[in-house]
């Protein structure tokens, strides 16, 4: 059953992850999985005192980044639009044909895009007929990427890595997030399929070349996960 969070910008929202979170260690299950990531990424930044479960929570997701997530996800949908005033602006492209309202009930992570839905669909398929080979395995990869300076227009920087297009490559949620000096970082979230895409190529043949070395200096690995 997926769980669904709203506002998580506002002290309502948290208010229900804090709730959710009571005797929990992680969102869904025992251990760290993708719906813990998904949820910390819509957080933008580390909640106050007034949310002892959800800190504890920020504090156990952001230490274990870069490990693998073993847990089942569940799939967990985040609402409420997020005040372009008060938060980064990293815009995801919008899909075809959705309506402008939809900006109200914006699901960060949990959206498949058509190309995922038509994969999923392609798997259910291949289990229910053991003749059709073997499907390509899919990996959860989060990517840093750093601008040059500070004075990097980092709605470009991300336009620039989401232009990167090819098979087997989907590109999902994002945030920025600062690092200092008034410099922030892009954290994108990415599903590859394994056969298809290779990320060491990705990012030395594309993100980190022309033209788009004009806004990336460098592209970190944070999290490589199987799904």
């Amino acid at each position: 059953m997926a769980i669904t969070f709203s506002n998580l910008h506002t002290e309502q929202g948290l208010k229900s992850v804090e709730e959710h979170l009571s005797g929990k260690t992680f969102i869904s299950g025992d251990q760290l999985s993708v719906d813990d990531v998904k949820v910390y990424a819509a957080v933008l930044e580390k909640p106050g005192d007034g949310f002892p479960n959800v800190s504890k929570w920020y504090d156990t997701v952001a230490s274990h980044l870069a490990k693998s997530f073993p847990g089942k996800a569940v799939g967990v949908k985040i609402g409420g639009g997020v005040d372009q005033s008060e938060a980064p602006k990293t815009e995801a492209p919008a899909a075809a044909g959705a309506d402008a309202d939809d900006d109200d009930d914006i699901d960060l992570f949990a959206d498949e895009t058509e190309d995922e839905k038509k994969a999923a669909e392609e798997r259910e398929a291949a289990k229910k007929d053991t003749k059709k080979p073997k499907e390509s395995g899919k990996s959860s990869v989060l990517l840093d990427v750093k601008p040059w300076d500070d004075e990097t227009d980092m709605k470009k920087l991300e336009e620039a890595v989401r232009s990167v297009q090819m098979p087997g490559l989907y590109w999902g949620a994002s945030k920025l997030v600062p690092v200092g000096y008034g410099i922030k970082k892009l954290t994108i979230m990415m599903t590859i399929e394994d056969d298809l895409v290779s990320v060491d190529n990705l990012i030395e043949d594309h993100l980190t070349s022309e033209p788009n070395n004009e806004y990336i200096q460098s592209v970190d690995i944070v999290a490589f996960n199987k799904i």
